[in-house]
């Protein structure tokens, strides 16, 4: 009986170590799996490698060969160097830390262009962790998109990317400067119970259809110079700790004051 209670505890050590083993992923898989057409769902995995989705190297090297490829869209005229890369399946990341940075945007020096990447389909990482830089500069998310809960903590930015759908930043925290400049939110985006422990940059921002910024909690400078706001607007128990910049800002066609958050 002892022998087999002994046998019992070393396959139950072994199924849970093989276990384990299965929740570290390839960046590298995942782009495969990307770029093979396969919509991505992942729960509770570490993700190790650089998570490219401007597939940079490959332009780079299609470019080289001078072949015409639809996997890239190459951005015509002299007034940008833009490389757009099409994400179009659905990418689900569910309690996932990145260990790595993850790219949507990479200004290039060598070949002077710069490599962006567009999600045409639902967009997730719910629950998640970055733990390097989490780069959507330009990025145009076409459906649902979700960053809440998740954690930013190192370098990151939203700056002129645009959301047509459903988006959801609740709950989600800033440990470094968080940069959402020029985006655009054509549908109602909350920031509910969001933390951010540096500048919050919202400068020349649109919500065009109302944001929440309930309960959440600004631990430096928050800049919403210049931006513009549609619809509902919650600033209910909002907390800024330092300087707020509302230079311009309208809401709903009127100027904002800090008397505004005061009365909330």
């Amino acid at each position: 009986m002892k022998k087999n209670v002994t046998l019992l505890t070393i396959s139950l050590f072994l199924v849970t170590s093989i276990s384990f083993a299965q929740k570290t992923v390839k960046a590298s898989d995942i782009m495969k799996d990307i770029k093979a057409g396969k919509s991505i769902s992942i729960e509770s995995a570490t993700i190790e490698g650089v998570l490219d989705f401007t597939y940079m190297d490959d332009a780079i090297e299609k470019s080289s060969r001078n072949k015409k490829s639809t996997w890239f869209n190459w951005s015509s005229g002299n007034t940008t160097n833009e490389v757009k890369k099409r994400i179009d399946v659905k990418i689900y990341f569910t309690n996932c830390t990145f260990k790595d940075d993850v790219l949507a945007y990479i200004p290039d020096e060598d070949s002077g262009y710069t490599f962006t990447a567009n999600f045409e389909e639902i967009t997730i990482f719910k629950n998640c962790k970055f733990e390097q830089r989490a780069m959507f500069k330009y990025s145009h998310f076409a459906r649902d998109t979700d960053f809440s809960g998740t954690t930013f903590n190192d370098d990151n930015t939203f700056k002129y990317a645009e959301f047509n759908k459903g988006v959801n930043f609740s709950a989600t925290l800033f440990n470094e400067i968080a940069t959402f400049k020029y985006a655009k939110f054509n549908r109602n985006v909350s920031f509910s119970n969001a933390t951010f422990k540096d500048t919050a940059t919202f400068k020349y921002t649109q919500f065009n259809e109302g944001v929440s910024f309930k309960n959440a909690k600004f631990e430096e400078d928050l800049n919403i110079k210049y931006m513009k706001v549609s619809g509902d607007f919650n600033i209910s128990n909002m907390e800024v700790a330092y300087e707020i910049d509302s230079k311009y800002a309208k809401i709903n066609g009127k100027s904002f004051s800090k008397h505004t958050i005061d009365k909330n």
